[in-house]
């Protein structure tokens, strides 16, 4: 049979000409093109991070770096290699729109707001501030230009993140599709400009073994220099295949294998006799940009040259193409436009190498960029589909308000440009090993008391990451390393890593991540008595919320049990069964000082024990299919294990309550006589319900004492302005004006505090806490940059915080309740 004219193109043509237009949820984070703050947030201290406030959604996989465009329009940040953080915009990576209406004026604007500071590219026309409307909703963004052309414009872009999904995932490619609408009663000329600078090269350190230093906050930190505009035999060749075109930006390999930094980045649409395109090989960046704009603001054009030289030493050269096409009254066009990047390697120490997980479908020698171009002009919208069917069933719930929609979804952006690592798969690892920074000022990999709260993002929606991670953990905690440094918060010395601790972090990128663990120095986190709790927990959580049946994960993680309990209850030094904070700040809070048995340590010990022993049952019910983790004497060891467990829980039963209950909440701990009421208090609890173990405390206690932290840390601290700090006085006051941690409003604790007001039935207060800690990061330019703390005067610290993914733990809640 014949097949109508426009059927075949409405089923074969990626241009399209009868569509709808972008369809943007309305909960979506939404703000003016270009437009400023007022008064954003500032950091609290000048040794941290401090971009501003320009950060929107970024593009690109797991693990395969990303690329952040901001609500004025200009590509601003680059995570290009692993663990590493610039922010910095490159004004000749850009769109740009040249418009003529039949009979009418022809215009042409760069689509960002802000000209280059260099006065680089001086011939170009910039876009208008607050003409149309910016919105985000991880993994989508849109632009949405408005009063300037005639023509309605969008641009959405997105990247394939799609949940239990661990291909696409991590491919390094972002997707643009522009949807163009003609309004008015005659035909209108467009052409949609691509323009690319060649930035292959720049993505590695330039000093191969930085010094690491102690920075003025106690955090170790070493100097990262990337090879910024070492394009010297970079070039740009010109490809047609089929309706796919585009330019490979590549660079003479100077290495037989390929290294960090190395690779190629692509850019590419599609063509059809509908449209025309034009493209130009080669020209200067650092210039006035004439070789481009004079065509191009003339009639959409470009000279239609290819030049494949490679760039001189001192050299910068970029690539532009252009798509012109004209669309009828009353008619609607989609373009699609692709950028993708093939940089397989990541560098930690030097010679310390790792494939990334995108080269286990794409290959390894880095020449695979144009590869992707075509699996992404084939799929792209197949992943738009199933990222609308992850998403429409939180949209359509009416029970959650739109703020809220809008943040869970925005937070996962970590997942993205948190430094993120996710290595090809291996023997070992069939999944590759996981990773995400703390934060980029404190730049070590998955923080563990960080992640008690901050990973029920990556466990709801991509388990088996989640339990690669907790399985690294659990590979770490027999290890030792002797290495001797200098405890930043009071100058002592201490070993890095005494054999049975848990480890606070999984290593940094200028090591070896997950094989050199324990990296921060402020704290001699082997004394900590958090770490181990919140392992055990984590271990029986990932086990229990995935279906209670993946029995060789807990197996992988059981050496590592009782290893770490043994070791943290040699800490109860008068052996009454819960092990005794020692006055320096040895937990979560690390600038904090807990003495004797604390409500925070004491409540997560007794769960991690009812979670042990739970552990220990379901081992001795299925021996394990690997013979290799079969422990010694089984199954008399492990039930060893559990005789001892349920000795501890006595004696911690017997002493938790009385000893910390003062009538109205759980005091801070036994010995240092402070009446501060503390947020986190019983985290221990929280955790307990959440796995349907004994509560720690009877229900009455645990509701006295939440209303009381609702009261005191949320609603007379500043009237509820800022969210929960930490710890306040009865009366809403601090118990030393000069205090740092407890004074400090956490995003992550708040969220987490909030799981556990909807688990004790007080969901209208959960929501009032959640939302004013959403406010005050969305409204005052934080956003995509969650820091782990904000203050009452407007300042924040530690910037792209992984705890504050603790919203997927509130959002847990409303499924298990509501």
């Amino acid at each position: 049979m014949t097949v109508p004219n426009d059927l075949h193109v409405l089923k074969y043509d990626p241009m399209k000409t009868l569509f709808s237009l972008p369809n943007i949820p309305s909960c979506a984070w939404k703000r003016p093109i270009g437009q400023g703050w007022d008064n954003p947030y500032t950091v609290r201290y000048a040794s941290n991070l401090d971009d501003g406030p320009w950060h929107g959604m970024p593009i690109g996989g797991f693990g395969s770096g990303c690329i952040g465009r901001s609500p004025r329009g200009d590509f601003n940040l680059w995570h290009l290699d692993g663990g590493e953080h610039i922010f910095k915009s490159i004004p000749s990576c850009q769109f740009s729109i040249f418009e003529q209406p039949e009979n009418g004026t022809a215009q042409a604007y760069a689509l960002a707001t802000e000209p280059p500071e260099d006065n680089t590219l001086s011939r170009w026309a910039w876009y208008p501030t607050e003409k149309g409307t910016y919105s985000a909703l991880y993994p989508c963004s849109w632009y949405q230009y408005e009063g300037v052309f005639q023509a309605e414009i969008y641009c959405e872009q997105f990247s394939p993140i799609i949940p239990d999904n661990y291909q696409e995932t991590s491919y390094p490619i972002g997707v643009f599709e522009w949807t163009v609408k003609n309004p008015t009663d005659k035909p209108i000329t467009l052409s949609i400009m691509l323009t690319w600078q060649n930035i292959v090269g720049w993505f590695t350190n330039a000093i191969k073994s930085p010094e690491i230093t102690v920075r003025d906050d106690g955090s170790p930190e070493y100097e990262y220099q990337p090879r910024w505009g070492h394009s010297t035999g970079n070039f740009n060749q010109w490809i047609q295949d089929n309706f796919r075109v585009g330019f490979i930006l590549n660079r003479l390999q100077p290495h037989q294998q390929v290294q960090e930094g190395e690779g190629q980045i692509c850019i590419a649409s599609v063509t059809n006799p509908s449209v025309e395109v034009f493209y130009l090989g080669k020209w200067n960046p650092n210039g006035d940009g004439s070789e481009v704009w004079d065509h191009f603001a003339m009639n959409g054009s470009l000279p239609d040259q290819e030049d494949e030289t490679p760039a001189e030493p001192g050299e910068q050269i970029a690539a532009a193409m252009a798509i012109r096409f004209t669309v009828k009254p009353g008619r609607v066009k989609k373009i699609p436009f692709i950028l993708a990047w093939d940089l397989p390697v990541t560098e930690f120490a030097q010679g310390i190498q790792y494939y990334r997980r995108y080269t286990d479908f794409f290959g390894r020698n880095g020449q695979n960029g144009w590869a992707m171009v075509r699996t992404a002009l084939k799929h792209s919208d197949v992943w738009r589909e199933k990222i609308e069917e992850w998403q429409n069933p939180i949209l359509n719930r009416d029970d959650l308000p739109d703020w809220f929609k809008m943040a869970l979804f925005n937070e996962l952006y970590l997942l993205t440009d948190g430094g993120t690592l996710w290595t090809a798969a291996s023997e070992t690892d069939p999944i590759g090993q996981f990773g995400v920074l703390e934060s980029m000022d404190y730049r070590w990999y998955e923080s563990l008391d960080v992640r008690l709260y901050g990973s029920f993002g990556l466990l709801m929606l991509w388990p088996r990451l989640e339990k690669a991670v907790m399985e690294a953990f659990a590979r770490a905690i027999p290890n030792s390393d002797d290495t001797v440094r200098i405890i930043g918060y009071n100058q002592a010395e201490g070993i890095r890593k005494t054999k049975g601790a848990t480890p606070h972090d999984l290593g940094a990128p200028n090591e070896h991540p997950w094989e050199k663990t324990n990296y921060t120095s402020y704290q001699d986190c082997n004394l900590w008595k958090d770490l181990g709790s919140d392992f055990v927990l984590q271990v029986y959580r990932d086990f229990l919320l995935t279906g209670s049946d993946d029995i060789e994960f807990l197996w992988e993680c059981w050496e590592a049990i009782p290893e770490t309990l043994n070791y943290l209850k040699a800490f109860d030094l008068d052996n009454d069964g819960i092990p005794e904070n020692s006055g320096a700040p040895d937990q979560t809070f690390d600038d904090w000082e807990l003495r004797g048995i604390s409500a925070y340590c004491g409540a997560l010990w007794i769960a991690a024990l009812e979670a042990a022993i739970k552990i220990g049952e379901i081992l001795l019910e299925n021996a394990p299919q690997n013979p290799q983790l079969e422990p010694e004497n089984y199954p008399k060891s492990i039930e060893k294990e559990l005789d001892k467990y349920q000795q501890w829980l006595q004696q911690s039963r017997a002493i938790y309550h009385s000893t910390l209950w003062n009538g109205e909440y759980y005091k801070l701990d036994s010995e240092s006589g402070s009446d501060v009421v503390m947020a986190d208090q019983l985290s221990g609890q929280f955790y307990a319900r959440l796995l349907g173990l004994p509560d720690v405390v009877e229900q009455q206690y645990a509701l006295s004492a939440l209303k009381k932290v609702y009261e005191a840390c949320f609603l007379k601290f500043q009237n509820g302005k800022y969210g929960a700090a930490n710890g306040m006085k009865p009366d809403g006051t601090p118990e030393d004006p000069n205090s740092t941690h407890p004074q400090e409003v956490w995003t992550g604790i708040n969220f987490g505090l909030a799981s556990f007001l909807i688990q004790m039935g007080m969901k209208d207060e959960a929501l009032k806490l959640t939302e004013a800690v959403v406010k005050q990061v969305y409204e005052n330019g934080l956003q995509f940059r969650t820091p782990e703390a904000i203050t009452a005067v407007g300042t924040f610290r530690a910037c792209h915080y992984l705890r504050a993914m603790a919203i997927w733990g509130v959002y847990y809640q409303f499924l298990v309740l509501f």
